[in-house]
């Protein structure tokens, strides 16, 4: 199959609301739990410059860039402030973007940053999304027959969900192509290993829920989790037994209801 990979998807009506994917996704990673936000929002799930579908990138990258690129799309949408709901890379920038002003709350899944030391570790985490990039740009061609079996579902998710035989094979080849058009990650991943993405991007003064899974392969829990226990005071914390990376793909419909339990109060 070839994908044609789309820059946005809006659905639904109510209160604006705007999904953020993680490094190397593209917007349908959010797929799972679009029907259930769409019953109560607005959602806007974008993908990402410098992703599959998504906005080219310029030539220089800073720390704004990335927040930058979204408030110009919530401007073109029509959205002053929206609920934010981000995972990994896009629960940093979900943190960031609250604290400029454009949020009505933030739903912080497993979010990235803060490394203000780059450690081994951290390093190794960063530089293997090159590896990992390389090998799917050598497999999409037969993404739909890796997804065609329950053992290739399983070795295309097992860094990113605990739970898969729910997961449409469609999905597991789009995600698969996702990343191996994401054809930015070097230069995504050198800046990350310069900057560390910095917390300090000002208080945020509304409603946070943070979700992390027990079973996070890519950032492990409680260990990642630490360094933002500081910066986000007010923030509810939500821990997930048994679940992956992308809680949004792993449990759906348990993510959905953390994700409206926020936007509802």
């Amino acid at each position: 199959m070839s994908f044609v990979f789309s820059p946005s998807h809006r659905g639904g009506s109510g209160p604006p609301l705007v999904c953020l994917h993680g490094f190397t996704g593209t917007w349908r990673v959010w797929e799972l739990v679009l029907p259930a936000l769409e019953r109560r929002h607005d959602v806007l799930a974008l993908t990402l410059p410098g992703h599959a579908g998504g906005p080219r990138l310029p030539e220089a990258l800073s720390d704004s860039t990335l927040p930058d690129a979204i408030e110009r799309l919530m401007d073109e949408a029509g959205f002053d402030r929206a609920h934010l709901v981000g995972n990994s890379l896009g629960g940093f920038l979900a943190l960031q973007l609250a604290a400029r002003g454009r949020a009505s709350s933030v739903v912080a899944l497993a979010p990235a940053g803060g490394w203000s030391e780059i450690d081994e570790s951290v390093g190794r985490m960063l530089m293997s999304f090159v590896e990992m990039r390389d090998l799917l740009a050598a497999l999409a061609p037969y993404a739909d027959a890796i997804a065609a079996t329950p053992e290739g579902r399983r070795r295309a998710t097992q860094l990113i969900t605990v739970n898969y035989a729910h997961i449409p094979p469609e999905l597991i080849a789009h995600l698969i192509c996702g990343v191996a058009g994401c054809t930015e990650v070097a230069r995504f991943v050198a800046h990350a290993r310069r900057s560390g993405w910095d917390l300090a991007a000002g208080p945020i003064d509304r409603p946070v829920r943070v979700v992390w899974g027990t079973e996070d392969r890519l950032l492990p829990w409680p260990g990642s989790a630490t360094r933002y226990g500081g910066s986000l005071p007010q923030a509810d914390w939500v821990v997930l037994d048994g679940v992956g990376h992308c809680p949004q793909l792993d449990v759906p419909l348990e993510t959905a209801e953390l994700i409206l339990g926020v936007t509802a109060a």
